[in-house]
């Protein structure tokens, strides 16, 4: 959205009675957390709104990339953040909790950055097209891109949802465009191309290569991790990889089936639960070694090392 002069603080008080008639236990984490920093910046901008908003002219011209980072958490007004964080509000309790928490996470980074990237190009192109040069001087703040391909995402999870335009019911799939013109039309300084911007990202995450690409991504940086930590387990002087065979077992299924019983995670954590103080269960079937003497145990592991 493009900026206007800051008002009062009504906006803010309106946002926190919101947030209050929901719960704050009602509200997922990422959700809360994205929904904090926006009206943190709000109240302590990194820098001042010409130097955060996101254009041709200052973010590509003059390679201030900085911009694609900071524009999305920045709002123009009150009133601006509130409707923001409103709709912020009511689409992270439908997503967040539906496709996990570190996934909206990412699904938020990579959506912030992304319709930044999408709003540049397609205001170049509007420059080249038109032969206008003011399209490259627009700059625009707001986390109104990354809500609209929420949208976007949100009714393709729910085919066949019925959304209200101006009163008006429009189907859920064309709901995003129907409010994309509406908007223009009742808030003419608000940025066309940004919401544009957030509705084509939706797209490409729903029905374009985007969610493959994120999922390469998210995959290749956990096996990454996973080398890593091998590597350390291996300077530390051990092979990084248990010898199943050496405790008598045949592969890592048959440890974990003898180890756990064949118990899942959950039935562990309450056989855990169960074997804690002031419970007279055991947390995991440890067979009758609790019943052998010294002398037997003593036996045992000679016999093993023996072997």
């Amino acid at each position: 959205m493009r900026f206007r002069q800051r008002g009062g603080n009504l906006g803010l008080l309106l946002l926190l009675s919101q947030i209050i008639q929901v719960g704050f236990d009602n509200i997922p984490p990422v959700t809360l957390i994205t929904m904090a920093l926006n009206v943190y910046l709000f109240l302590s901008p990194i820098k001042p709104l010409l130097d955060v908003c996101i254009s041709v002219h200052e973010t590509w011209n003059r390679k201030d990339w900085k911009r694609l980072f900071y524009s999305p958490f920045h709002h123009a007004d009150d009133w601006h953040l509130y409707f923001n964080m409103v709709s912020m509000l009511y689409k992270g309790i439908k997503l967040e909790p539906r496709i996990g928490t570190r996934w909206f996470a990412y699904m938020l980074s990579v959506f912030s950055i992304v319709i930044g990237v999408v709003y540049l190009v397609l205001e170049k192109l509007l420059e080249e097209l038109m032969e206008d040069h003011s399209y490259k001087m627009q700059c625009a703040v707001g986390f109104s891109g990354v809500l609209f391909a929420l949208k976007v995402v949100n009714n393709h999870y729910n085919p066949g949802s019925i959304s209200y335009v101006l009163g008006f019911p429009v189907q859920g799939q064309y709901a995003c465009w129907a409010e994309l013109i509406a908007i223009h039309l009742i808030a003419p300084g608000s940025s066309f191309v940004g919401h544009l911007s957030g509705i084509l990202v939706g797209l490409l995450y729903t029905k374009g290569p985007l969610k493959n690409l994120m999922e390469v991504c998210a995959d290749a940086v956990s096996s990454s991790a996973s080398s890593r930590r091998q590597v350390r387990f291996n300077n530390r002087g051990y092979s990084g990889h248990y010898d199943f065979s050496y405790f008598g077992y045949d592969d890592a299924s048959n440890y974990r089936t003898n180890y756990t019983g064949g118990m899942t995670e959950e039935e562990q954590l309450e056989a855990a639960i169960r074997g804690a103080p002031g419970h007279g269960r055991r947390p995991y079937p440890f067979g009758n070694q609790g019943q052998l003497s010294e002398e037997e145990m003593r036996q045992k592991r000679i016999y093993r090392f023996a072997r």
